[in-house]
């Protein structure tokens, strides 16, 4: 289902429905770019830690825009056995809401703005149609100006009139306007004195113009009229002047304040597609989705953290279940029969043994994908083909049970080690952000920092380490690069080879990351001890709390000088049961998988860290097949 700002309104009821009865959830996002500054291959180098990469990624591609939003639905049907989906493909635009609401800058990069283009991608459905969205901490100063608008109208006894301005005496009108209100004053005579007349509508005029109006009526007229200030569809701005009494100007003022209460949530938009998906605490799947996760907190909930620590916080409190498909893809049992991950691949592989294509139909009224058409890279398409490659490998998970099952759900144990991994783009020894606890830590006992000047190429590092047999170059800026040596015993040879070098210096991989933490934390020492006492005089001031939703004010309590107190909504514990795979677990005292009765649910609270380190997988003995393993095959493993 196609979804702008022409119908988005009277499709709410049917998303949140769909949402509601899914067994899980799979979205993708199109963007406008990927990187501001370097080029992808930069911006993707194989030896960042999750904390550089996130820092990159916040740095460099979210003033990019997230301008359609693909979510797909699956419900599992027993009696049939098939999955039945609904599609929706958001296009999504930040339309201001009024003139003093976010006006939002963005940038777009030519190359992926031609690809879509190559694509078949509408960019009209975006900028003409997308729907609009507030962040939290916008959605909280426009409804602070609304109650602050609505309480001086109510005190003032004259809403109709309510200026910030308003004269309380005859107003004073410079000498090039007089001529301009004294033929409004006698039009308004007019309407009063001419009963088969009920309003007059006003030429438009500037706003200064406009303000005379409402101060010169306000005195001459406090009661018999009532003034309101409308706008073409070419966005001119005009006043109406009606005739009513007092009884008539109150109910108007009351429909006045209900349009705008309701177009207040209709700015809200897509934003709240995004918290009915967070309020829900199903599990969200997608492939490759580290951008897809920071671009939808980013733009439909709050800034993003500057440290990937509380980056982690607010993930897990806006998506309590998240699965990336391409980690999962990338994982035992699955590493050793699947060799292309990427997502059109991917779904191609799983349609071959050992695998089987699950069942699935659209819902009535929803539009058919049809795989061989590859619609890729619409990203309702794209949700699609994420959720079938989840429920293929899932399913093929089952087959490791005792006794085996034909289908795993989204709730089963036995999926559960991928939950909450985020996958990492062309990290050799790092494959993914681990949003529960710490992330891997590598010696990378052979890698090398070098610095050097700026002129140096790749072909200066190949002669400079020409002796060292072969080599891997790594690029982090345009004066210093990884070099990864074959043998680490070669390390110390190389770095004292740069002791009296003066135009470059060669490091350790340990010498490096030691200093730049010393760096980090020196700065961040120096920032928390002058902005300490500041930064406490201003929360307690600055910022007010949804109390509907304290939980996540709780879990996020450390980023108030990033995010303020913005609310999300709390997760709830999952409604339904699921009789074929409901408290399926893992024994890890034995090689084999059992069931039980208990399934691990999520509660009202903010999800906490888990601190306990993933176990290892255990080598397969000689002559075992990768297929009958024991439990911790489906552990994400340390290191790939």
């Amino acid at each position: 289902m196609e979804i702008t700002r022409k119908n988005f309104k009277e499709s709410l009821t049917t998303v949140y429905e769909a949402i509601e009865e899914a067994d899980f959830l799979a979205i993708d996002g199109e963007f406008s770019g990927i990187s501001d500054g370097p080029p992808v291959c930069t911006l993707t180098n194989g030896l960042d830690t999750p904390e550089e990469r996130y820092q990159k990624l916040r740095k460099h591609s979210m003033d990019f825009l997230l301008f359609q939003f693909g979510l797909c639905t699956f419900k599992h049907h027993h009696a049939e056995a098939k999955y039945i989906m609904k599609s929706f493909n958001f296009y999504v635009f930040p339309k201001p809401f009024n003139r003093t609401s976010p006006d939002i800058k963005f940038v777009c990069q030519s190359s992926s703005i031609d690809f879509l283009a190559s694509q078949g991608f509408d960019f009209n459905k975006v900028f003409r149609d997308g729907v609009p969205y507030l962040n939290r901490e916008e959605e909280r100063q426009l409804r602070e100006q609304y109650e602050e608008k609505l309480s001086q109208a109510n005190g003032a006894g004259t809403p109709s009139f309510i200026s910030p301005n308003t004269a309380k005496g005859p107003v004073v009108v410079p000498e090039e306007h007089k001529v301009f209100i004294d033929k409004v004053v006698d039009r308004v005579e007019d309407l009063l004195k001419n009963e088969s007349k009920e309003a007059i509508a006003l030429d438009p005029c500037t706003g200064f113009q406009r303000k005379l109006i409402y101060q010169t009526l306000n005195w001459r007229y406090p009661k018999g009229i009532h003034v309101e200030t409308l706008e073409t569809e070419k966005k001119d701005r005009y006043i109406v002047i009606s005739r009513a009494d007092e009884e008539e100007r109150k109910r108007r003022e009351q429909q006045k304040q209900a349009k705008e209460q309701e177009e207040l949530n209709d700015a809200v938009g897509f934003s709240r597609i995004i918290h009915a998906i967070s309020k829900s605490a199903k599990l969200v799947v997608g492939h490759n989705m580290l951008l897809d996760i920071m671009h939808t907190i980013h733009q439909f909930y709050c800034p993003l953290p500057e440290e990937l620590y509380d980056f982690k916080e607010v993930t897990l409190s806006v998506f309590p279940r998240i699965l990336d498909t391409k980690l999962m893809a990338s994982t035992q049992p699955f590493k050793e029969i699947i060799n292309n991950t990427s997502l059109a691949d991917l779904e191609k592989r799983l349609k071959e043994s050992p695998f089987h294509p699950p069942v699935v139909e659209s819902a009535e009224g929803f539009p058919r994908y049809d795989t061989a058409a590859e619609q890729l890279h619409e990203a309702g398409y794209d949700a699609y083909i994420t959720g079938l490659c989840f429920i293929s490998m899932a399913n093929y998970l089952g087959s490791f049970l005792t006794p085996p099952k034909l289908r795993v759900s989204s709730r089963s144990k036995i999926v559960e080690p991928f939950f909450n991994k985020l996958f990492l783009m062309r990290v050799m020894d790092i494959p993914y952000v681990n949003l529960q606890g710490p992330d891997l830590q590598p010696k990378r006992e052979n890698v090398l920092h070098v610095s050097f000047p700026k002129e140096w190429k790749t072909s200066d590092l190949y002669q400079l380490f020409s002796a060292f047999g072969n080599i891997l170059v790594s690029w982090i800026d345009d004066t210093s690069a990884f070099v990864t040596l074959t043998q680490p015993d070669q390390v110390k040879i190389a770095v004292n080879t740069s002791r009296y070098a003066e135009s470059y210096r060669i490091q350790t991989y340990a010498e490096y990351v030691e200093k730049k933490q010393n760096s980090t934390h020196a700065k961040r020492k120096w920032v928390e001890d002058g902005w300490k006492e500041v930064e406490t005089k201003r929360l307690k001031t600055q910022y007010t709390t949804y109390a509907s939703q304290e939980s996540f004010n709780n879990a996020v309590h450390r980023l108030a000088p990033v995010l303020g107190k913005r609310s999300m909504s709390p997760i709830q514990e999952e409604a339904g049961t699921d009789e074929l795979e409901e408290g399926q677990i893992i024994d890890s005292s034995s090689d084999h998988l059992t069931e039980d009765s208990s399934e691990a649910g999520f509660g009202n609270d903010v999800v906490e860290f888990c601190t306990k380190k993933p176990q290892k997988a255990k080598k397969l003995k000689k002559g075992q097949k990768a297929g009958k393993s024991s439990v911790q095959l489906f552990e994400v493993p340390d290191t790939w």
